[in-house]
């Protein structure tokens, strides 16, 4: 998962370490020029499986993950590895030394709208934009996992000896349900050294904590004045929405003028008025992008609420979730207007809040707000000031909300990772870039289940990421980066 960048001289303990050796060097180029093709072979195959986590499938018996795993034993078998089914987790492993490294990816991806892409998204398309590999999981995760199977590969047919062995975690559920991990890591021997590849370079120390607040709405109105219904947008609460829509209800010539003049205030996303029998159809398209960078994309759900803005709208379900959006959120994305919840810390960044979701079970509409909080507050404190806000926020619209339901993530500041300027060193090596330095991420991964664990990768600083978008893609340029990095990562810490 992903992110947002904020470079910074962490407080870490660092070490000097070597630069990336010859013979580091020229292993990692042998790793492209044997098996670029095949780890995107192998991406490709990864990709035609549509391992999307559903309520109502377990995810054992789901034959897009029972294929999924049969495909990853039998790379397993014909790269010589050793392959470990914990059901919600995979090991590949190379090596029987008593300590190890473990690389931490996942194999789940989220949700796709097939209407939105130019081919099946589940169908690795190089033909659309050449040099691009775009498909569900190609950055987000799997062709993390390819590129390792391959760097372990290079490894292995070099017979490079190493003191520590290598173990390649892929996890299910990432995407949806940590439990299944959280239970597997009780009886999981920490290893010497943890890196998840889920995030950016150059090297991530710190991951904001990722939270929701989700008020439940429930009332009607009398329908005499002007009201909306039919409140729907967004695909997953993770991904700022790309859609949304509202059927507006008994408008007159003012409200239109207060609706167009709004209109003509926003530049970011594209907006229409489509006349039904029964009232006017709103709507907008946005940009979709990882709720852990909303400044990479543009809110559907959010610019919709705004175009609305100054109507006095009848407090049924759906108005009352527009009125929620646009005074408690509005177009900011730091919970500026959410009573005094708004901070930020010196290396992590600002905490940012995303309306993402709207769910609707009859008259019951549910908002969904992803926060993505740094350290620098407590969770008692937070907690309070949601409360408040939200109290504050009913007596003043003279409404009650259904439910409220409030979740604060814990978020990870890493103070002492050994093996982090060793990374580090590989990143500046490999790109050129003798400026990079420690950075903090949005998103969550998998790293805080790890003693120090840090992320490496696969996603470059400065580019727009593109997991959980409708346009996720990898560059092959990216891939075949990745590969030369990886394979020096694990000979350096397969020998720390």
């Amino acid at each position: 998962m992903k992110y947002s960048f904020l470079s910074c001289a962490l407080f870490l303990a660092t070490h000097s370490v070597a630069n990336v050796t010859e013979q580091t060097d020229a292993l990692a180029h042998y790793a492209v020029e044997q098996y670029q093709q095949a780890q995107i072979h192998t991406l490709s195959n990864m990709v035609s499986f549509e391992t999307v986590n559903k309520p109502d499938t377990d995810t054992l018996t789901n034959p897009e993950f029972i294929g999924f795993k049969a495909l990853l034993k039998m790379k397993a078998a014909q790269l010589g590895f050793d392959y470990q089914d914990k059901g919600h987790t995979v090991l590949i492993g190379m090596g029987t030394q008593a300590e190890k490294v473990t690389v931490v990816t996942h194999g789940d991806v989220q949700p796709a709208d097939a209407r939105k892409w130019q081919q099946s998204p589940f169908s690795m398309d190089m033909t659309s934009e050449p040099g691009n590999m775009i498909g569900r999981g190609t950055e987000d995760d799997k062709g993390a996992i390819a590129t390792a199977l391959y760097a372990m590969k290079a490894i292995k047919d070099k017979g490079i000896p190493l003191n520590n062995r290598i173990e390649l975690m892929i996890y299910l559920a990432e995407e949806s349900d940590w439990g299944p991990l959280e239970t597997f890591m009780t009886t999981y021997e920490q290893p010497k050294y943890a890196v998840t590849i889920d995030a950016s370079y150059p090297v991530v120390v710190a991951e904001k904590g990722w939270s929701l607040i989700a008020p439940t709405f429930s009332a009607n109105s009398a329908q005499t004045g002007v009201y909306v219904s039919q409140l729907q947008g967004g695909a997953f609460v993770s991904q700022i929405p790309e859609d949304a829509q509202v059927l507006l209800h008994n408008s007159d010539a003012a409200t239109l003028e207060t609706i167009k003049q709004n209109i003509a205030n926003l530049s970011d996303v594209s907006v229409t008025l489509q006349a039904q029998s029964n009232g006017i159809l709103i709507k907008v398209k946005g940009d979709s992008a990882h709720s852990s960078e909303p400044e990479a994309g543009h809110n559907a759900i959010a610019h919709l609420a705004e175009v609305l803005k100054g109507i006095n709208l009848e407090n049924n379900s759906d108005g009352q979730a527009i009125k929620f959006i646009n005074q408690l959120i509005g177009l900011d994305l730091y919970g500026k207007q959410f009573g005094d919840i708004a901070y930020s810390h010196n290396f992590m960044g600002p905490m940012t809040v995303s309306p993402t979701l709207l769910t609707r079970k009859g008259n019951e509409l549910t908002l969904s707000v992803n926060l993505r909080r740094p350290v620098g507050k407590e969770h008692a404190l937070l907690q309070s000031q949601i409360d408040s806000a939200l109290d504050q926020w009913q007596t003043h619209n003279q409404v009650n909300v259904k439910d409220v339901t409030v979740s604060l993530g814990k978020p990870m500041l890493l103070d002492n990772a050994p093996h982090a300027q060793a990374l580090l060193d590989i990143f500046k090596h490999f790109t050129g870039d003798q400026q990079a330095t420690f950075v903090s991420i949005g998103g969550g991964t998998n790293a805080k289940l790890f003693d120090n664990a840090v992320s490496f990768g696969p996603s470059m600083p400065g580019k727009k990421y593109t997991g959980h978008s409708e346009h996720e893609y990898l560059s092959v340029e990216q891939i075949k980066l990745n590969l030369k990095m990886y394979t020096a990562m694990l000979v350096k810490l397969g020998n720390m």
